[in-house]
């Protein structure tokens, strides 16, 4: 189960910390200063909660970009009553509108973790000729190196991760770009068809169109 630190000030936090503790998590709450000045020589967290209910914009925005640098996954919790207040500059790798159920907490905390670092387990995926380095971001086609996007990599990854299972557009647009998007499902169009131009060739195939439904990569043979 996820080790997650819950990131507060003023003695906050709690609630969240006491709902990851139930869902399984192993959950500490820190002080914002505290961890800002940590060097990353220490155990680094799966994931870090911003508890926003007592976290400054300025403060949270510091946060994610050390936490960017450490290559740590951060979920941004935000009181119901705050949502209209939210900064989307802050760009965190998830949000969680609280009070939210324990259910939904660990689902935000996967997703998070899986934008960041890929699917657990092996840390490259081969399909036929086509290899996938979820560690290093790398793709290569018949040996050919391929130069994808963050969002085609991730989009990519996803379906290579799950060979069979249809995905619908909404389903990839919410997993890949996050619930609060607030494009269309075209934007899953137009990627899929980027990607296919960029890993696929002429009688060798990836990623299946399902039709009124969306897309799924193909089960190896």
């Amino acid at each position: 189960m996820y080790n997650v630190v819950v990131l507060n000030n003023h003695g906050g936090g709690r609630g969240l910390a006491e709902a990851a503790l139930r869902t399984g998590m192993v959950c500490r709450i820190e002080d914002e200063g505290a961890f800002l000045v940590d060097n990353g020589d220490g155990d680094s967290p799966d994931a870090v909660l911003l508890d926003l209910a007592s976290l400054g914009t300025t403060t949270a925005k510091r946060v994610v970009e050390h936490c960017r640098g450490r290559k740590v996954p951060v979920l941004a919790a935000i009181p119901g009553e705050a949502v209209e207040q939210y900064d989307p500059a802050l760009n965190p790798d998830e949000l969680l509108v609280c009070p939210a159920s324990d259910d939904e907490l660990i689902l935000r905390v996967k997703q998070a973790v899986f934008r960041v670092n890929g699917p657990s387990g092996s840390q490259t995926l081969s399909v036929g000729d086509l290899t996938i380095d979820l560690e290093r971001y790398e793709v290569s086609a018949a040996g050919r190196r391929v130069t994808l996007t963050y969002k085609e990599f991730q989009l990519l990854a996803l379906l290579a991760s799950n060979p069979g299972r249809v995905y619908t557009r909404e389903a990839l647009l919410s997993q890949v770009w996050g619930y609060d998007y607030l494009g269309g499902t075209r934007t899953v169009d137009v990627h899929v068809r980027r990607l296919r131009s960029k890993v696929e060739s002429p009688g060798r195939s990836f990623i299946e169109t399902i039709w009124n439904v969306g897309y799924r990569f193909k089960a190896p043979g």
